[in-house]
């Protein structure tokens, strides 16, 4: 076969640049400690590669929801910390007010302390965490969640949903709690609310005596408020039996419809006494047939209703024994429901405990994740010092050896012979 000097030449100088190339890439990945420069270098590593990156890249967003997720829930955990502190303080006012020695001048004062600690309370269900969300506005997180209406009661204007975040990828842990499993859906102890129409007729706070007329009334029915009116049919203005009994009629929105009587009997100490739908109540003070009287279904009372009506009792009613009997029907009702609002607090503080010790161990775990990412990415991608230098070693050799046998090759010519 011919060879002819050009070929001879091109064929000396594409050796030398490939062995210059072999020798400048092992230099790259000297200088930079990689073993794969590019994905020629080693397609199945770097596909490999990628994958890990995406899932750094998987692991960074969680860890930043992560964090998120343990600030809020700190937060809420020292929230509820304060809230739990002053339920506790009106706890102890309650148990002051129903010192039988206490004037008027001193239940005052304690009313005055509610007040503060009411106005305290209501700032602190309308809390907001760092990102300036409401912690309690359930998915609502834009606008405070409750609200003072005119005439003192309080409306919980959010929803009733859990915000969620994911934290990894088949696991989200609620950031938030709404108000209104937290603070509104407080178990009430009378589970009814009774009112006068009237300021010197007084009716008692009810209680619940039949289980089943209360439910066939008050839960299976339709109507879960029940008015009713004393008997005027007398020429006195009270309907009485011979024991002195007032007779009660039910209020009744159809003038065609019968109206049931009941029997309010006549006590010892001068008041009337009566069940009504399964709900025993007790009327005293100065009635008059003008006044309407209600009864109204109320499984739940929020907590700043609790204390806001705790609150009515000690700043109105005077020393008498009617007064005295209605303020400590009033505190041991309210006492009770304070205990079932900090139960409910604690409850809530409890899983909060949960979700954050779900926080830590995801933590934990995405940790080893990352060491193992790393670990596997660097067997795959750092570079064998030892094995590189040798082999920087042997292409030098190499291309030393192309450039000196091109020198010779180069300078062979038959008209060298001729000399």
């Amino acid at each position: 076969m011919r060879i002819s000097t050009i070929q001879a030449f091109n064929n000396g100088v594409q050796g030398m640049q490939n062995n210059y190339s072999n020798v400048t890439r092992t230099q790259e990945q000297i200088s930079s400690g990689k073993r794969i420069m590019t994905p020629a270098d080693d397609p199945v590593g770097s596909v490999r590669l990628l994958q890990l990156d995406q899932q750094a890249g998987k692991l960074e967003q969680y860890k930043g929801n992560l964090t998120a997720a343990n600030n809020s829930l700190m937060q809420e955990e020292a929230t509820l910390n304060s809230v739990n502190n002053i339920l506790q303080r009106v706890r102890e006012i309650t148990l002051e007010a129903g010192n039988g020695a206490l004037d008027k001048g001193g239940r005052e004062a304690l009313a005055q302390e509610l007040a503060e600690r009411e106005e305290e309370l209501f700032g602190l269900m309308n809390s907001k965490n760092a990102r300036g969300e409401y912690l309690f506005g359930g998915y609502k997180s834009d606008e405070p969640p409750f609200v003072k209406e005119a005439d003192g009661s309080y409306t919980y204007q959010g929803d009733e949903g859990q915000r969620f975040i994911q934290i990894a990828g088949s696991k989200s842990v609620a950031i938030n709690d709404n108000g209104k499993d937290l603070f509104t859906d407080i178990s009430n102890v009378s589970r009814v609310d009774t009112q006068s129409s009237s300021a010197a007729a007084r009716i008692s706070l009810g209680e619940i005596v039949d289980e089943t007329l209360f439910n066939e009334r008050f839960l299976s029915g339709s109507e879960e408020k029940l008015s009713f009116v004393l008997d005027s049919t007398s020429d006195d203005g009270f309907q009485r039996d011979a024991e002195g009994d007032l007779q009660l009629q039910l209020d009744s929105e159809s003038g065609d419809e019968p109206r049931p009587a009941y029997v309010l009997t006549l006590n010892e100490d001068g008041s009337y006494s009566a069940s009504i739908h399964g709900v025993s109540i007790t009327l005293d003070g100065a009635l008059d047939t003008s006044d309407t009287f209600t009864i109204e279904n109320q499984e739940k009372r929020g907590v700043l209703d609790t204390i806001s009506l705790l609150r009515e009792t000690l700043e109105s009613g005077g020393d008498s024994t009617d007064d005295k009997r209605v303020r400590s029907e009033a505190l041991s009702v309210s006492l009770q429901n304070l205990d079932n609002a900090m139960n409910k607090v604690l409850g809530v503080q409890t899983s909060i405990g949960a979700r954050m010790n779900v926080i830590e161990s995801t933590q934990n775990e995405h940790a080893e994740a990352e060491l193992i990412n790393t670990t596997v990415k660097s067997g795959i991608e750092d570079l064998d010092y030892a094995e590189a230098l040798s082999r920087l070693s042997l292409e030098s050799v190499v291309l030393q050896a192309a450039q000196q046998s091109f020198v010779k090759i180069s300078g062979m010519s038959l008209f060298n012979l001729l000399r």
